[in-house]
């Protein structure tokens, strides 16, 4: 009975043998492994079984003492997770992380008042030679505030405002601390200490809220009155004026600038420019005639000459009713202006424009045919405008019913300047050729490419035309009205406003409560309001922003009727409550910039 006894203890003993080697035989990376997937899992208590043998090995320490003490404190074993760090600290002396994970230690066991002096003790310690490192392990702990104060620190103890300016603006931006930010911005500026671009990377990413922006506005405009001569702090006024689309504001800094500096009428140049692209006519024209004005002489002068006749057109273009006696004095304009500086590759533009002028406004198509072709035929005329000549070109024969001629001339300008603007705008016209003829399908092979442009303009414009196809092209009697509907564009294209307005109407009664009536209402109103019945225009608007099935157009309709309010029936109280509207109803739409300038203006906020 011994004997069996003894056999069965010796079987027994002969197993464990052959079970210890294979537990001790996982190696450290599985176990690491392991212990990892416990930790991610939330299974602290086997992380810590494992993570406790692991951190006994000396070469694996720094590797496992991270997750080990994450899984202490979570286990809540705070006498543990002290004895870690304490080891941690007694092996690797002055390395600041773990001076900092003391703190965290002592935090998450309460004792909030002994962690903070011992972070409080870390920032002590910092100096400019050893800044880095522990700015680094507050950062890489989350603990920004005791970063800002260890580079403050370094840098009192450099002596020099300059020092870590780099840092301490990143920090500032990361956290939205607008009014630290927008003063070290400042003084860093000031002193030219960092690049402006910099300096302006770090205020947009921070400042994204209308108080912000006001906030840093004010404080520029006070330093710029109190040091006149500083340059860049000027500069980057005119940048915060553009982020908030003050477009008049902006002009009058560049001016000063430009006169200070003596600087050639360039800045001033660029910023008309920007203005004419954002619609500011009258901010543009006063750039131009400035620049003309003040550098008769300059090579910038035949360029403003020209683009100030540009502005007056768009500006007349885009008032309404249209006065046709305004439109011929522009086509003299430039007429003068060619007669004052040659028909040549230099005017090729002047001479393109003049033609589209003729073509669209005036009914001169044999002069404008005869103007473009002109610029087509010039051997030395800059490639981009002969592609926007037949660009123009095309619409014309068009207009006179040549579809063939017209996507022949697209589609050359596609071929030529291929991946390019101009290349995706005549793709584009190539597809409004297509969905004018109904061809909704060859239109929407053309627009799926364009969804994808570069210019974000003509990427928005594919994409509204095609979300028009796909919506209304889902049954028979939807592709019917889409149909009738194209052609009605068409219409419009070729400026026959009260053919378009006849046929809208009669669409209206043929598909009542047809998915098209939103763009019915919204295309009348903008044909009303283009022939002066602003009142007509406004009730048409209300239809779509009082139905909620038509929200696709609402931000489009709401913006549409303030400014109808505001400039043509001097409602300025009524455009205010339709500006805010938007604004709450609308956060996301490309009008808000638009409109918070506009409502500024209207409640006569002083820059």
């Amino acid at each position: 009975m011994k004997r069996k006894l003894l056999l069965i203890w010796l079987l027994a003993l002969g197993i464990l043998g052959m079970a210890v080697p294979q537990v001790s035989a996982q190696s450290v990376p599985e176990q690491m492994a392991l212990a990892k997937e416990y930790l991610r899992q939330s299974e602290y208590s086997k992380a810590e079984a494992l993570f406790v043998q692991l951190v006994e090995q000396d070469v694996q320490f720094g590797l496992v003492y991270p997750d080990y003490l994450t899984t202490l404190l979570a286990l809540r074993n705070f006498k543990e997770a002290e004895k870690l760090v304490k080891r941690a600290q007694k092996r690797h002396p002055g390395v600041p992380a773990y001076a900092i994970d003391e703190g965290r230690v002592l935090q998450a066991a309460g004792n909030t008042a002994a962690a903070e002096k011992k972070w409080a003790q870390v920032v002590q310690t910092a100096t400019p030679e050893n800044v880095y490192g522990i700015a680094t392990a507050f950062q890489q702990a989350d603990m920004l505030p005791y970063a800002e104060q260890v580079y403050l620190r370094a840098r009192q103890l450099s002596g020099s405002d300059k020092t870590f300016a780099a840092q301490l603006l990143q920090l500032y931006s990361y956290q939205r601390k607008t009014d630290l930010l927008i003063e070290e911005v400042l003084r860093q500026v000031r002193s030219s200490n960092v690049p402006l671009t910099f300096a302006q990377n770090m205020l947009q990413n921070a400042l994204r809220d209308e108080e912000s922006l006001s906030m840093l506005e004010q404080r520029l405009m006070t330093a710029v009155q109190a040091e006149p001569d500083a340059t860049s702090v000027q500069e980057l006024l005119i940048w915060t004026l553009l982020q908030r689309k003050d477009f008049g504001p902006a002009l009058l800094q560049t001016r000063a600038l430009d006169r200070r500096t003596q600087g050639g009428g360039a800045r001033v140049l660029s910023m008309a420019d920007i203005s004419l692209r954002n619609k500011d006519y009258a901010t543009a024209i006063e750039g131009y005639t400035y620049v003309m004005q003040q550098y008769r002489t300059g090579e910038l002068y035949p360029i403003a000459r020209q683009r100030i006749i540009q502005a007056r057109e768009e500006q007349v273009k885009n008032t309404f009713p249209l006065d046709k006696e305004k439109i011929k004095l522009l086509a003299q304009e430039y007429e003068g202006l060619l007669q004052e500086l040659g028909r040549n590759d230099r005017t090729a533009e002047v001479i393109k424009e003049l033609g589209e002028l003729q073509a669209f406004y005036l009914g001169a198509q044999e002069a404008a045919v005869k103007n473009l072709q002109e610029v087509i035929d010039m051997p030395r005329a800059h490639p981009n405008v002969v592609a926007e000549a037949k660009l123009a070109l095309a619409d014309v024969y068009l207009l006179r019913g040549e579809p063939w001629e017209s996507t022949l001339l697209y589609s050359q300008v596609e071929k030529t300047h291929k991946e390019q603007p101009l290349g995706h705008e005549a793709k584009l016209r190539n597809a409004r050729l297509s969905y004018y003829k109904g061809d909704f399908e060859l239109a929407q092979s053309h627009l799926d490419i364009l969804k994808l442009a570069t210019s974000r303009e003509i990427a928005n414009d594919a994409l509204d035309l095609s979300l028009l196809i796909i919506d209304n092209t889902g049954m028979d009697t939807s592709a019917a009205a889409l149909k009738e509907y194209a052609a009605i564009d068409f219409l419009v294209f070729q400026h026959k406003y009260p053919e378009a307005m006849a046929a809208l109407d009669k669409l209206l009664t043929k598909y009542p409560g047809h998915s098209l009536t939103d763009e019915i209402y919204f295309q009348k109103a903008e044909l009303l309001q283009q022939t002066g019945q602003f009142q007509e225009a406004a009730k048409n608007l209300q239809l779509i922003i009082e139905n909620p099935k038509y929200d696709i157009l609402s931000d489009d309709a709401l913006f549409l009727l303030a400014k109808l309010n505001e400039e043509n029936l001097k409602q300025p109280e009524k455009a205010q409550e339709l500006y805010n509207q938007l604004l709450v109803k609308h956060p996301g739409s490309v009008f808000v910039a638009e409109a918070r300038k506009r409502l500024r203006k209207l409640r006569g906020d002083k820059v």
